[in-house]
C-alpha cells in the first residue's frame, strides 16, 4: 500500500460517516427551517389576535401585519322586535356554536318593509353583540366590503376598514342590509369567509384578516324584480333561509303603537284594519308603510282639524302609497 493512502475499507467508511453527517445536517436544517415556519406563524396569529383584543377594548386603530388598519364606528340602533316569536328563535340558533362548530350565516328573505333588518338588529342586540350594518347596492365594489385606501394628512394612504370587517376584527355582528342588490363579483370576495376559512383578503393593503370567534353575520333580501340572482355557492354558504312574512292585526296595531306613541289610538286602529286588508287582497303594503300613513294622518289633524279621522287616514294612505290604493283603503274599510 502506497504511503498516505487508505484502505478501501476505510474510505468507504468514511464516505458513510460524511454522507451521515449530511444527512444529519439536512434534517437539522429542515427542522430549524420548519420550526422557523412555525414560530412566524405563530406569531402572524399572534399579531392578528392582539389586534382583535386591542379593538375590543374599543380602540379606532389597530395594526395587522404592520398595516395600520382604521376601523369604523359601530352603528347604535335600539331595535325591538313586536311578535313572531319564532323568528326570534331560529336567527338565535343559527348564531349559536356548540362544540368548537361555527356559527351560521342566515339569510332573511321578505318583502320590502316586513322587518327583516329590525329582527336582525333586535337579536343581536338581545346577545350584547356590537351591531354594525352595511348598506349593498348595485355599486357595491369588492374593496368596498373589505379595506379602502383613502388620502390623508400630508398626502399619506389610510386604510380604512369597512363595517364587515370592523365586526370581524372586534367580534361584533354585521348585517349586510340588501345582500341581493350587490353583483356576483362582491359577493365572491367574501365566500372564503362565509366558510370555514372564516378570512377576507385585502389585495389593496395586501393582508388577511381572520375573523374573531364571536364575529357573526347574516344578511338581508328583499323579494323583489330589482335584484340580482345570487350564485349557488354564496347562496350554499348563505344558510339557513328565515322568511319573515306580515304579522296579524294584533301584532301589527303593537308595533303601530310603539313607533308611534302621540298618535291617536283611534288611527292606528285604522291603519292597522288596512294593514289586515291589504295583506288579504295581496296589495304591497308593508307595516312600514302602515307607520308611515298613521304618522302623516296624525300630523294632517293638526293643519286639518275639521277632518275627521277617516278622512285623514285615507288622505295620508294616497299620498303615501298612491292615488289607487289610497281609494281602495275606504271601499274596502
Amino acid at each position: 500500500m502506497v504511503k498516505g493512502e487508505f484502505p478501501v475499507k476505510d474510505q468507504g467508511k468514511g464516505v458513510k460517516d460524511q454522507e451521515k453527517g449530511a444527512q444529519e445536517k439536512g434534517v437539522k436544517d429542515q427542522g430549524k427551517g420548519t420550526q422557523r415556519k412555525s414560530v412566524k406563524g405563530q406569531e402572524k396569529n399572534a399579531q392578528v389576535k392582539d389586534a382583535q383584543e386591542k379593538s375590543t377594548q374599543g380602540k379606532s386603530i389597530v395594526e395587522i401585519g404592520s398595516v395600520i388598519i382604521h376601523l369604523c364606528e359601530p352603528d347604535q340602533i335600539d331595535a325591538e322586535w313586536i311578535g313572531q316569536e319564532d323568528l326570534v328563535r331560529q336567527l338565535r340558533a343559527a348564531w349559536k356554536t356548540q362544540g368548537g362548530e361555527l356559527p351560521m350565516n342566515p339569510r332573511i328573505v321578505g318583502r320590502p318593509g316586513s322587518g327583516k333588518t329590525t329582527l336582525a338588529c333586535a337579536v343581536a342586540r338581545s346577545l350584547r353583540q356590537v351591531l354594525y350594518l352595511f348598506q349593498a347596492t348595485a355599486d357595491t365594489r369588492p374593496e368596498d366590503l373589505i379595506i379602502t385606501p383613502v388620502i390623508g394628512s400630508g398626502n399619506s394612504i389610510r386604510y380604512m376598514a369597512s363595517s364587515i370587517v370592523s365586526a370581524m376584527i372586534c367580534g361584533g355582528t354585521v348585517i349586510l342590509d340588501e345582500g341581493n342588490r350587490m353583483s356576483e363579483k362582491s359577493w365572491a370576495s367574501l365566500a372564503p369567509l362565509l366558510d370555514r376559512r372564516r378570512y377576507v383578503e385585502s389585495l389593496v393593503a395586501g393582508i388577511k384578516i381572520h375573523a374573531h370567534p364571536n364575529f357573526r353575520f347574516c344578511t338581508t333580501m328583499n323579494e323583489d324584480m330589482s335584484t340580482f340572482e345570487l350564485p349557488e355557492y354564496i347562496q350554499s354558504r348563505l344558510q339557513p333561509q328565515i322568511f319573515v312574512d306580515f304579522s296579524d292585526r294584533d301584532e301589527e296595531l303593537a308595533i303601530l303603537r310603539q313607533n308611534l306613541p302621540a298618535t291617536e289610538e283611534e288611527i292606528l286602529g285604522y291603519v292597522a284594519d288596512f294593514l289586515q286588508v291589504a295583506h288579504e287582497r295581496e296589495q304591497e303594503c308593508s307595516i312600514r308603510d302602515g307607520i308611515n300613513i298613521a304618522h302623516y294622518a296624525g300630523l294632517l289633524g293638526q293643519e286639518y282639524p275639521e277632518l275627521d279621522t277617516p278622512l285623514r287616514v285615507q288622505q295620508a294612505a294616497r299620498m303615501v302609497l298612491g292615488q289607487r290604493v289610497g281609494q281602495y283603503f275606504l271601499r274596502e274599510l
